[in-house]
């Protein structure tokens, strides 16, 4: 089966910056994403969890998408509109798809 070359792009970044983040993404062409509740965690600032929070003021998301090659430097540049100045935390990596059209 063939496979094609796509860049995997992960946000880890406030609850309260989703919407921005992913509004931000759409403005650049970014088709599908998806966004996932992060529990809890450990970084520069220590750990951290969900548990026990009265509300959703602290809480985390990751937002995951795939895109063509091409299109990668659009989406760093609008993710980081909203990410430079938030606790956030961009990733990349290559990764293989099997229906690129989807991307």
């Amino acid at each position: 089966m063939d496979t094609h070359k796509a860049r995997r792009v992960e946000i880890t970044i406030e609850r309260v910056m989703q919407s921005r983040l992913t509004e931000a993404l759409k403005s650049a062409d970014v088709t599908g994403y998806s966004v996932l509740p992060v529990l809890g965690g450990s970084g520069r600032s220590g750990e951290w969890s969900r548990a026990g929070q009265v509300s959703e003021a602290g809480d985390m998301v990751h937002v995951v998408c795939i895109v063509r090659p091409d299109r990668l430097d659009a989406l760093l540049d609008a993710a980081f509109a909203v990410v430079e100045r938030h606790i956030g935390v961009v990733c990349v990596t290559d990764c293989d798809v099997l229906r690129a059209e989807r991307f």
